[in-house]
């Protein structure tokens, strides 16, 4: 019995009321205690949280430690916690601190198990802890307990939004999921099975585009957040690169003083060609102490760095593999560094880091399993094809379609060296606006390569239903997104799919 209620009883018994009535005045504050968890985004919750989006994460942290000593009934500060868990562990993957922190998850579930549950924030904080240690796991390679994670955030979400329609929040998280659901490539079709989970790519957007316009004050708190997620859904989802650019544009997002913001704006102008403005953006971020403290800054300006050939490129993927603790692009950076070597005519270096690949970092995305691959051959890229190839990816499309000038693809005499030439050709066409001139050698990769194991036909096709999705073209896109897709056992299968099962989406809409 509970030594409360027991010396209640016996004082009743004894009929000793004075002694009752004092043991229940201690009772009931005792019980009331445990009664009066809340949900308090209060002022100083809110300025924590602005602070953390920014990865200002000491600041945020002094602020939610002051919280929980002046509220210590207030489960929020615990909620946001668990961001400074999500960027520290997302960004520097170091296995110490992922050991450190990964009973977290449990403990703050916890906490949010006796807030009151009448309140949205109940069933809301529970799926963001779970969408976001989802996240993390992936970094760490727990792939099944991601997808449990991520499918109780899924379903927490979507019961949270019947139970609170007004309660804007969902519509980010929830929309976000649907999105990501809807567009699962066929590698992964057995896990969204498994665990129950039907997306729907119209219906998600909808949802966060919904939250990103909204004005109520849930809109404006988490309005850097949303502008976050909705830049990566509508990029690499919708493939709406040039809406994304006009759109941080548009925004005026300070990418000086947020640090998530700079390295929104860095990360995808490397990805969508635009290696300058990374740079630009890089070089400018506000690097005062109390941000935190990530390789990555280093690994994004590596990445700049080569796709402008240029000689310090080498520094930063140095200091990258130098600094990080994690295994994801590491396969990546070292394949790079060898390029890097190998155009700057150093062979020794070039030979090095390339046996390096097979030794560190792990195959869990594309590059990193093409880095492998690349290890093992015994031949070298064709040095003219490898610097038009990074001259394109940085965007000096011109630069790199000069290189190519007068050359034909029997002018190469390695079959993958023309299937190269042909897509690389192509490419440059598409992103200089000649479509039609990139059709015809779109179409000579697929004819080359359609059954070897390299990408470019796969990513030949896909692009060519890129142009007739601009077109208004649906049917020929549809076919084309599907001819991409048929094509077996190649370099970035999954996330080559994934694109092209996007596209079908949005062609049906």
């Amino acid at each position: 019995m509970n030594t409360f209620f027991y010396y209640a009883y016996i004082a009743a018994a004894m009929n000793y009321r004075p002694y009752c009535y004092i043991l229940l005045f201690l009772l009931v504050p005792a019980l009331s205690v445990t009664a009066q968890k809340t949900f308090d985004f209060n002022a100083t919750c809110r300025q924590a949280y602005k602070e953390i989006i920014q990865l200002k994460l000491e600041n945020g942290q002094r602020l939610l430690n002051a919280e929980k000593e002046q509220h210590p009934d207030n489960l929020i500060p615990y909620f946001l916690e668990n961001y400074i868990d999500l960027f520290t562990l997302f960004f520097n993957e170091d296995p110490a601190e992922y050991k450190k922190r990964i009973n977290n998850l449990d403990e703050r579930l916890k906490l949010m198990n006796t807030g009151p549950e009448n309140s949205p924030f109940y069933l809301y904080t529970k799926s963001v802890l779970h969408f976001q240690w989802a996240a993390i796991r992936i970094k760490f390679g727990d792939r099944w307990d991601a997808g449990w994670d991520f499918r109780r955030s899924f379903l927490q979400a979507k019961d949270n939004g019947k139970e609170w329609p007004s309660f804007s929040p969902n519509g980010l998280y929830y929309g976000a999921m649907q999105m990501v659901t809807a567009t699962i490539p066929d590698g992964y079709k057995w896990l969204s099975n498994l665990l129950g989970m039907k997306g729907n790519m119209k219906a998600g957007m909808q949802r966060v585009k919904q939250f990103l316009q909204g004005t109520d004050e849930w809109a404006q708190l988490f309005h850097e957040e949303a502008i976050f997620y909705y830049c990566y859904l509508q990029f690499y989802i919708n493939n709406d690169k040039k809406g994304v650019a006009d759109f941080i544009a548009q925004q005026q997002l300070d990418v000086v003083n947020n640090n998530l913001f700079a390295y929104l704006a860095a990360n995808l102008s490397i990805n969508n060609q635009q290696a300058e403005k990374a740079k630009q953006v890089l070089e400018a971020r506000n690097r005062s102490a109390g941000y935190l403290v990530t390789p990555i800054w280093d690994l994004e300006m590596g990445y700049a760095k080569l796709n402008h050939l240029e000689p310090d490129a080498a520094i930063y993927f140095e200091n990258f593999l130098r600094d990080f603790k994690g295994k994801f692009y590491v396969k990546d950076v070292l394949l790079k560094l060898s390029w890097h070597y190998y155009l700057q005519g150093d062979q020794a270096k070039a030979d090095w880091y390339r046996k390096e690949i097979a030794k560190r970092g792990n195959t869990d995305t594309d590059a990193d399993k093409l880095a492998q691959k690349e290890s093992k051959s015994t031949r070298w890229p064709n040095r003219l094809l490898l610097q038009a190839r990074l001259l394109n990816d940085g965007g000096y499309h011109r630069e790199a379609l000069r290189l190519l000038h007068g050359k034909t693809t029997a002018g190469f005499a390695l079959v993958e060296d023309r299937l190269e030439f042909a897509y690389r050709v192509g490419r440059l066409y598409d992103d200089l606006g000649v479509d039609d001139d990139a059709i015809v050698f779109y179409k000579d990769a697929i004819a080359i390569g359609e059954n070897r194991k390299e990408y470019f036909a796969a990513r030949a096709a896909l692009h060519i239903g890129f142009i007739y999705e601009e077109r208004k073209d649906k049917q020929a896109a549809i076919s084309w997104f599907e001819k991409c897709i048929s094509m077996k056992d190649h370099d970035f299968k999954n996330s080559l799919d994934q694109r092209a099962k996007s596209g079908i989406g949005r062609c049906k809409e």
